[in-house]
Parts: structure tokens; sequence; C-alpha cells
């Protein structure tokens, strides 16, 4: 057997494998409603400023006003977002994916 249809063979294993079914059903649970959580902000962030002028204009004091306060939020979020998902990661994703990771390894040696 070469090491193409070994290799093959391992990644048809994982695929099938109720644990590696389950860390992406957990990735998928997380990802998929953060990513629509933030694209909905971003757009509202891009619909205000194109229709809510007025709104966006609206100084909360000094030259500070609406937009630029959102617009600094939309860094916050980000590395809020990504704060949030390597905790996720470490707790939900990465020992499970650890124990499959171990399995493999340990029947291809």
């Amino acid at each position: 057997m070469t090491a193409r249809q070994h290799d093959s063979s391992v990644y048809e294993e994982i695929q099938t494998d109720a644990r590696f079914q389950e860390l992406k059903k957990r990735f998928r649970a997380w990802a998929f409603p953060m990513t629509a959580a933030f694209l909905a902000w971003y757009l509202l962030y891009v619909v205000l400023s194109a229709w809510g002028r007025d709104f966006m204009g609206t100084k909360v004091f000094g030259n500070i006003n609406v937009a630029l306060i959102f617009g600094l939020l939309q860094f916050v979020s980000t590395f809020g977002i990504a704060w949030a998902y390597s905790r996720f990661a470490e707790k939900k994703l990465d020992p499970l994916a650890d124990e499959i990771r171990h399995g493999v390894e340990g029947k291809t040696e």
C-alpha cells in the first residue's frame, strides 16, 4: 500500500468517526451563529453610515460622534470574538481533537 492510499484510508476513517462528527458539530454550533451575528453587526454599521447619517453624525462628546464609536466597536468586537473563540476552542474543541489525533497516531505507528 502506498503512502497516498494509506493517508486516504486514514482520512476516510476519521471522517466517519463519531468523535470527529461531534467535533465538527461543536465547531459549527459556535462558528455559524457568531459569524451571522458579526455580519449583522457589520452590516448595521454600513447601513447606518449610508442611510442614518444624522444619527451617525450625532456628537457624543467633543468631536467624538456615534459613527466613530461604532467604528471603534467593530475592532473591539473583532478582538472579542477572537478571544471568545480561543477560549471555546481550548475548552470544547481541543480536547476532542487531541483525543482523535492520539487515536490516529496510535493506529498509524
